[in-house]
C-alpha cells in the first residue's frame, strides 16, 4: 500500500529548504554538508512532484465529476430515446393496423365493384336480348296487322251489283261478327298468358271489325 502523500505548506517547505542550505553552507564541507544539501534538493524536488500530483489529482477529480455528469445526461437521454422509440413503435403498430383495415376495405370494395360490373354486363346482355326479342315481336305484329288490314279491306269491299240479294248480304255481316268474337277471345287469351303484343294486335283487329260492321250496317240501312 503506498504511503499517503502529505504536502507541507509552500512557505514552511521553502523555509526548511533554506534552513538546510544555510546549515550546509556553515559547515566546512564534508559528508554532512553534502547530505544536508542533498536533503534540501530532495525536499524541493519532492515538493514540486507533490504539487504536480495534487494538480493532477484535482484535474482527475474534476474529469471524474464531469464524466459522472455526462453519464447522467447520457442515461437520461437514453431513457428518453427508449421512451420515444416505444412510442414510435406503438404508433407504427396503430398505423399498420389501420393500413391493414384500409387494405381489406379496398379489397372488399374491389370485389363489390367487380360484382357490380359483372351484374351490369349481365343486365346489358339481357336488355339487348329483350330488345331484339321486342323488335322481332314488333315486326311480327306489323306483319299480322298488315294481314288483318288487308283482310278487313277485303271484307269491306261491296259485292258486285248482280250478286246482291238478302241472303248474300247477311252472310258477310255474320262472318264479321264471328271474326269480332274470335278477336275478343284471342285478346283475352293473350292477356292471360302475358303476350301483350298479340293482345294489342287482336284489339286493333277487333276495332277494325267494329268499324267495318258499322259501315256495313249503315250501307244496309233502309232508305
Amino acid at each position: 500500500m503506498p504511503a499517503p502523500v502529505i504536502s507541507l505548506p509552500s512557505g514552511a517547505q521553502q523555509e526548511t529548504v533554506d534552513f538546510l542550505r544555510r546549515l550546509s553552507s556553515m559547515l566546512t564541507g564534508g559528508r554532512n554538508a553534502e547530505m544536508l544539501m542533498a536533503a534540501a534538493d530532495m525536499i524541493e524536488t519532492l515538493g514540486r512532484r507533490a504539487t504536480t500530483a495534487e494538480q493532477l489529482y484535482q484535474e482527475q477529480q474534476e474529469d471524474h465529476a464531469r464524466n459522472l455528469e455526462l453519464r447522467e445526461v447520457a442515461e437520461l437521454a437514453s431513457d428518453n430515446l427508449l421512451a420515444e422509440v416505444d412510442s414510435l413503435k406503438a404508433e407504427i403498430d396503430v398505423l399498420k393496423a389501420q393500413l391493414e383495415e384500409r387494405s381489406g376495405q379496398l379489397e372488399e370494395h374491389g370485389r363489390q365493384l367487380d360484382e357490380r360490373n359483372r351484374q351490369a354486363e349481365i343486365d346489358r346482355n339481357w336488355f339487348a336480348e329483350e330488345t331484339l326479342r321486342a323488335q322481332a315481336q314488333a315486326e311480327q305484329a306489323e306483319e299480322k296487322l298488315s294481314a288483318l288490314h288487308a283482310e278487313v279491306d277485303e271484307l269491306r269491299k261491296p259485292p258486285p251489283p248482280e250478286a246482291i240479294d238478302e241472303s248474300i248480304a247477311v252472310v258477310p255481316v255474320e262472318q264479321l261478327k264471328l271474326a269480332r268474337t274470335q278477336f275478343d277471345y284471342l285478346a283475352k287469351t293473350f292477356a292471360s298468358s302475358g303476350d301483350v303484343v298479340s293482345m294489342t294486335i287482336c284489339e286493333i283487329g277487333a276495332r277494325a271489325l267494329d268499324k267495318a260492321l258499322a259501315g256495313g250496317e249503315a250501307g244496309l240501312a233502309p232508305k
